[in-house]
């Protein structure tokens, strides 16, 4: 692992997107914003980057589905689901995968800086 965390947000909300993107980079991290699953998808090596923070309800395909396709070449990639749609079946399904965290929209920064330290740490 580098010696600053790269992270990968998944965020369709544009206020949401850049709010999470100056938290980390404020706390040392590197960062690209994507608005679209998709997006991600594009990108010239997804597999570079050491962690996922994404929206769950995303146009297209889903966090959840991002996630499953991210880790068909990196089984590895530590995740944190975000929602504003929070609900019991929503939060089962989160944690039923492997180093995962799950927060509910609005969080606290400091709320979002644990879960990636707990899932990059493993």
């Amino acid at each position: 692992m580098a010696d600053r965390l790269r992270i990968l947000i998944v965020e369709d909300d544009a206020s949401m997107r850049r709010s999470i993107g100056r938290l980390l980079r404020a706390s040392g991290f590197l960062c690209a914003e994507l608005d679209s699953a998709e997006a991600l998808l594009r990108l010239e090596d997804p597999n570079a980057w050491d962690c996922l923070v994404t929206d769950i309800y995303l146009p297209g395909l889903s966090g959840f589905e991002l996630v499953d396709e991210v880790r068909r070449s990196r089984p590895d990639m530590p995740a944190v689901f975000v929602t504003a749609n929070d609900k019991a079946k929503t939060r089962e399904q989160a944690q039923q995968k492997d180093r995962v965290a799950y927060l509910a929209k609005p969080f606290e920064g400091t709320a979002l800086l644990d879960a990636i330290r707990k899932v990059t740490l493993k």
